[in-house]
């Protein structure tokens, strides 16, 4: 039996605490169900439209820097794996399953943004000299700088970890966190402050875009709805953890809060969508024709007509010539004015 094996047996007990092992394993499965939501709804429109890329560089790079934190503030106690049973391991490494999951799940939103990034949007649009659109093979700013930041959100997540590597194979450590080395110290705050500042970063982007483009485009109300709460609970899960510090839960407090900003904007413009006709990105719904007792009979195609023009020209003033649509963020109502930023329906 080595030393090391000896010295591991002597420094791990199982620190058995039932309520944070349950509120962990709630957390974890309702991570998952909280981001199908998004994932189903951008794989069923085949549209990421309504996204910021700095909203998912911003937050690829500040879960990788909390999960990192994560694995380094609670290192000594997952290295008594070594000697722990199955299930206690099991227990151990909870937290930074939890925290994985979070940054795995976001990490599958900003590869599905990449695939279905709206095709209309790659490529710039020029005209002949008759007038006629035609692509060209010049990338949209947009396009351009989703895929610079995808290489960005690589590179960070690539050398964090070998630093975090580095650290954690040269610096002791112990179960309790009272033996960790200072630049080990240092390193963990630096990642988890530089998460925190992130995520408050990352949301300021996706409010300010949606806020502008008065839609709620590809993002999902059901999964704000379960993780805005949720965070808070999974910074209490995080604070019950050994080890662990401020810098550990501080990103999941500052998201939850960022994140019901975000929630209460995209719920004010599916009210204003609601009353304007339109979709979540902005294209006038089909209309509702209904008969009723005073119409007259159905097979009246004529009358029929006529109802459905009419509906259409209730729209009208969100389509401009040739049918193609205005911008919804400014819609022209009935009288010709445009409507102001406080217009929800």
């Amino acid at each position: 039996m080595s030393s090391r094996y000896v010295r591991l047996l002597a420094e791990c007990i199982p620190d058995h605490d039932y309520f944070t092992d349950v509120l962990t394993a709630l957390l974890s499965v309702g991570l998952i169900i909280s981001y199908l939501p998004q994932h189903y709804r951008i794989v069923r429109k085949q549209s990421s439209e309504g996204f910021s890329p700095l909203f998912l560089l911003l937050g690829a790079t500040g879960s990788a820097s909390g999960m990192l934190n994560m694995i380094v503030m609670q290192w000594g106690v997952l290295k008594c794996c070594d000697v722990y049973s199955p299930a206690d391991c099991l227990e151990t490494v909870g937290g930074v399953i939890q925290v994985g999951l979070q940054w795995a799940l976001f990490n599958i939103t900003q590869i599905l943004y990449m695939i279905y990034f709206p095709a209309h949007l790659k490529y710039v649009v020029a005209r002949t000299s008759e007038g006629v659109p035609v692509k060209s093979r010049a990338k949209t700013s947009s396009w351009s700088l989703s895929i610079t930041l995808s290489w960005v959100v690589l590179i960070h997540v690539l050398l964090e970890t070998f630093v975090t590597a580095i650290l954690l194979s040269t610096s002791p450590h112990s179960p309790d966190g009272s033996r960790r080395s200072e630049q080990l110290e240092l390193w963990a705050t630096f990642l988890g402050v530089s998460s925190g500042v992130l995520v408050v970063l990352q949301y300021g982007p996706q409010i300010w875009h949606t806020y502008n483009m008065r839609l709620v485009g590809a993002l999902s109300i059901p999964m704000m709805l379960m993780q805005t709460p949720g965070g808070f609970a999974m910074a209490l899960s995080i604070i019950l953890r050994p080890g662990t510090n401020w810098t550990s839960w501080l990103q999941f407090v500052v998201a939850a809060g960022m994140q019901s900003i975000l929630l209460t904007l995209c719920i004010c413009w599916k009210v204003r969508q609601k009353r304007l006709q339109i979709d979540d990105f902005g294209r006038p719904l089909p209309p509702s024709v209904m008969i009723t007792a005073a119409s007259p009979a159905p097979d009246e195609p004529a009358s029929v007509q006529a109802r459905i023009e009419a509906a259409m020209d209730e729209r009208a003033p969100l389509l401009g010539p040739n049918g193609v649509r205005v911008n919804p963020a400014q819609p022209i109502d009935q009288d010709g004015k445009k409507r102001r930023w406080w217009w929800f329906g």
